[in-house]
């Protein structure tokens, strides 16, 4: 009587409530998943746009192509784009273009090289040493309150006008933001993770290599995105200080003669240039923290 009764039952859970639980169970997490998808689409900025970057380049280009066209924007104020691309064609042809921006490019590139190689030392001994946060943090928070460009007379007594002049210049520039992005990366690592190396008995040079590290990464690679557009930006200022060659030197000349088209030109190098390089550290920074999930994902 009792096995029947027990087989009985069971038949009835097999039949009845237990095929509807597990289809509850199996439902429930697709729901959730589910819920949170429409809430993060409904909350969040919405689908990704297929070059999306491109709208607002665009619309400008438009706006000033038809301003030029219906002769709104005099031409002796601002050259029309079909004009900026002759002047650009021409200035390929003969060389000069290709030379003033290698010019630049190198003069940028040692810049940005010694600021983030200085910046990135001075925040990995303050972030780790209360001595050194003592000694390096408040002239940085003094040089960070001053722009470099209000810098460049000083710069010129001490160095002169040549080429040093000009990289420290944009050295000094890339040094801030490396160093205050850094820094705040190091001070805000989660300090399970040092107890954790401290249970684990990892060595110092462990230590930085598996826990620091990774943990200042982030910041890292966001002070390295202001550090290129501070490169580029005291660039464009430091080669109008007797420079004999440059986009800035190129534009200078223009500037003396009239020549808004050149002028055009240069800026549009300076900026196909500044999103170049911030495009390849936004690359590496997707690459490199592959693993976070973030609102734009």
């Amino acid at each position: 009587m009792n096995t029947h009764t027990t087989e009985s039952t069971n038949a009835t859970d097999t039949t009845g409530r237990r095929p509807a639980l597990v289809r509850a169970a199996k439902d429930a997490p697709v729901s959730r998943t589910a819920r949170r998808g429409l809430a993060r689409r409904r909350l969040g900025p919405g689908l990704p746009i297929p070059y999306g970057r491109a709208i607002g380049p665009v619309l400008l280009l438009a706006i000033w192509s038809a301003g030029s066209a219906t002769g709104l924007i005099d031409p002796r104020n601002l050259s029309a784009p079909w004009t900026v691309v002759t002047t650009a064609g021409d200035l390929i042809a003969d060389g000069r273009l290709q030379s003033n921006v290698w010019t630049s490019a190198v003069r940028a590139l040692s810049g940005l090289a010694y600021g983030v190689a200085a910046g990135l030392v001075l925040a990995l001994i303050a972030g780790l040493s209360r001595l050194g946060e003592g000694l390096i943090d408040g002239p940085v928070q003094i040089k960070r309150s001053i722009p470099s460009l209000a810098l460049i007379p000083l710069l010129i007594l001490w160095f002169g006008i040549g080429e040093s002049m000009k990289v420290i210049t944009i050295a000094l520039g890339a040094l801030v933001p490396i160093y205050i992005h850094t820094h705040n990366a190091l001070r805000t690592i989660d300090s399970r993770y040092v107890e954790l190396a401290e249970t684990l008995g990892l060595s110092r040079p462990r230590f930085l290599l598996h826990i620091v590290l990774p943990g200042a990464l982030p910041g890292f690679l966001l002070g390295m995105r202001f550090a290129v557009t501070a490169s580029w930006l005291a660039l464009a200022v430091v080669e109008q200080v007797n420079a004999t060659s440059g986009i800035g030197y190129m534009m200078g000349l223009a500037r003396t003669y009239g020549q808004t088209d050149i002028i055009i030109v240069g800026l549009v190098v300076y900026g196909l240039l500044g999103l170049l390089s911030d495009g390849l550290v936004r690359l590496v920074e997707r690459k490199a923290l592959s693993w976070r999930r973030t609102l734009a994902d």
